[in-house]
């Protein structure tokens, strides 16, 4: 994807949320949410973005500094205007028993132009994790704030803690712009993927700091225009593209950037992820470029033979074709001596790998590398010596 782009995006979402003086306020407290965290301010908060959806001029709603309980919440669009929500405060979370099994904690549906600056959101997910540990009956978990089906969004500077599951979900939208947000659970927490990305077009994730127990940022079917620069991956799994060809008519994910950002301590470096069965998926024309590794397991790694507990993988090869990737200007340090492995499909080997400038070392010493059924170049220096 071409940097300009996403300047261009960058001055188009700001020129659409930029709020004029005589915008409409609506502030939760005044439709009576109390602070201090004890009392639900559900209704309040369902009541402000109303109000805020039906002005006939650009809205702002605000959370004012202080603590506000909020229930599982549905924000409804489309709206007129353009709505800011602007959070000074924190919102928390209830009871995990008390979230039920819709899965998500704070969903937007169908809105557009509508901006989320500051705040934080404290899913206290600790509870859920130790019941899910502890092998009981437990709800199916929620995900912090999702967006389906919405376009022109802006999240920044807010910060995520501790969700059930994932913090950010960006499902089926376009015009995404993520930035300086921070989102934090402890690297043993399950399934807390910080940022998932699925069946959206032109989104952005910039500035970013994301340490978890699952995925930085995951990256789903029907990807399209993702660009992903300036974020401080770890702990976590690094950032992956998939799993994918989990069904065998799936979309696939294509034009994905992944530029000068650092991986500390986690799992995986830069990650392609596949299962092992039969799928008409793809994953096409990938950078991953001006990268810092510093202690991590695998810096660089695909894996097309993915199948937990080995069950249905008939033929244990991967449908999903994988071209046009390149690694360019990746640097730093591997937790385990094969720092760079490529376990393609044998029945649809990758193509088009490209390798230029790959600087990566196990212990102050050579590391290797490990490639299988995979086609491509290499250019510059490249340490480990390169299979591919």
């Amino acid at each position: 994807m071409a940097r300009p782009f996403i300047t261009c995006l960058f001055f188009l979402l700001s020129f659409i949320f930029i709020t004029p003086s005589n915008a409409a306020s609506y502030n939760v407290v005044s439709y009576g949410a109390k602070s201090g965290g004890r009392i639900d301010s559900t209704s309040a908060f369902l009541k402000a973005w109303a109000a805020a959806c039906r002005s006939t001029t650009a809205a702002t709603m605000y959370v004012p500094k202080g603590s506000f309980l909020v229930k599982a919440a549905v924000f409804k669009g489309p709206c007129k205007k353009k709505i800011m929500i602007r959070i000074d405060g924190t919102i928390v979370a209830p009871d995990y028993r008390s979230m039920g099994n819709s899965g998500y904690w704070i969903l937007f549906i169908k809105v557009d132009r509508v901006s989320i600056f500051g705040g934080t959101l404290d899913a206290k997910g600790s509870a859920y994790w130790a019941c899910r540990r502890s092998g009981k009956s437990c709800p199916v978990g929620a995900r912090s704030i999702t967006f389906n089906w919405a376009s022109d969004i802006v999240v920044s500077g807010l910060t995520s803690i501790n969700s059930q599951l994932s913090h950010l979900v960006i499902n089926s939208c376009k015009n995404v712009a993520v930035r300086n947000v921070k989102i934090i659970a402890p690297d043993q927490s399950p399934n807390t993927d910080g940022i998932h990305v699925q069946g959206s077009t032109g989104v952005t994730i910039t500035g970013s700091t994301i340490g978890t127990g699952d995925d930085c940022i995951s990256i789903g079917p029907g990807t399209r225009n993702l660009w992903m620069e300036h974020v401080k991956c770890g702990p976590g799994h690094g950032i992956s593209i998939g799993s994918l060809g989990k069904d065998k008519n799936e979309d696939g994910v294509q034009n994905v950037t992944v530029a000068n950002s650092v991986f500390v301590g986690s799992d995986n470096g830069v990650r392609i992820k596949t299962w092992a069965r039969a799928s008409n998926s793809f994953v096409t024309n990938v950078v991953f470029r001006n990268l810092i590794m510093t202690r991590v397991q695998y810096p660089i790694i695909v894996d097309q033979n993915y199948c937990p507990n080995n069950q249905g993988c008939p033929n244990q090869s991967s449908g999903v074709k994988v071209s046009q990737v390149t690694y360019k200007n990746i640097k730093g340090t591997s937790r385990s001596q094969a720092a760079m492995v490529f376990n393609c499909s044998s029945s649809n080997p990758c193509r088009g790998i490209r390798l230029q400038d790959i600087n990566l070392t196990y212990m102050n010493k050579a590391a290797t590398s490990t490639c299988n059924y995979v086609k491509g170049t290499r250019s510059g220096v490249v340490v480990p010596k390169s299979c591919v």
